[in-house]
């Protein structure tokens, strides 16, 4: 199997070192198209794939042609490929708001992957929601989960809506949780610690408190609730999260995040 990337940014070079570590296929079967010339040299050297400028070569003889552009150059990538595309191939978008029907109608393709990963994918950790037009064979579909399962876990959706929905949750939400961390360690700072141990003291409780969260069948309040003791130094802390409606704060970043992505899908 052949597989090419037009694109070769973060999010490529994650899924292409989830794939060589996998050994799904060899580097010599994956090639890669960038504008930019020291990228394509870096990728080239570090994980000795194929590398040129041309979107249209590394389409042609490939199974698999992964979309990693920002949504802002899609537009161009879809009019300069689409006329190369042929029955072989199955095309995955990584692309934020870029619609199954969008990608099916203007590239004259029916043979669409659609898939929101995160971050954290990048050190095998990320978790992606996925979904696919019913033309595309079962065989890529494995090959799809087979590398997804290398940057972390995965969630095939038959509905596409909930590819929206995690954008805004799942893709968006590393942003909110350093946001979090920043806020956290710049406390610690402002009471007095250094900024190394505050950072230490914030990383470790972050990791630890989701860790437990994930191996706990229980609610996180309840979890919230066994932290908090009657008129303690947490409730306090709680009670200025409330007045600073911190709750409703992230619920409507995560919502916001929505209607963006959904806004984005509109324009196309």
């Amino acid at each position: 199997m052949n597989i090419s990337f037009i694109g070769g940014g973060v999010m490529a070079e994650a899924i292409i070192r989830g794939i060589l570590g996998a050994d799904i296929v060899s580097s010599r079967n994956i090639r890669i198209s960038d504008p930019i010339q020291l990228r394509r040299q870096y990728l080239s050297e570090t994980y000795g794939v194929s590398t040129c400028s041309s979107n249209v070569n590394v389409v042609n003889g490939s199974d698999l042609v992964i979309l990693s552009v920002k949504p802002q150059n899609l537009r161009e990538v879809v009019d300069e490929i689409k006329s190369t595309l042929s029955s072989k191939n199955t095309v995955v978008s990584i692309i934020a708001g870029a619609t199954m029907k969008y990608l099916c109608k203007d590239l004259g393709h029916n043979k669409v992957i659609r898939l929101m990963p995160n971050t954290p994918a990048q050190i095998g950790q990320g978790i992606t929601v996925w979904t696919s037009s019913n033309e595309v064979p079962q065989s890529d579909m494995e090959t799809i989960r087979k590398i997804l399962r290398t940057l972390g876990d995965e969630i095939y959706v038959d509905e596409e809506k909930y590819i929206d929905m995690a954008t805004a949750l799942s893709a968006s939400g590393p942003a909110y949780v350093f946001m979090f961390i920043e806020s956290l360690i710049d406390a610690g700072v402002y009471l007095g610690m250094s900024r190394e141990m505050s950072r230490r003291l914030t990383v470790e409780t972050i990791l630890g408190s989701t860790k437990l969260l994930k191996s706990s069948d229980n609610h996180p309040a309840t979890l919230k609730d066994m932290v908090t003791s009657p008129g303690g130094t947490t409730a306090e802390g709680l009670l200025a999260l409330e007045q600073g409606l911190f709750k409703s704060s992230v619920m409507n970043a995560v919502i916001s995040a929505y209607d963006k992505s959904r806004n984005l899908g509109n324009q196309n």
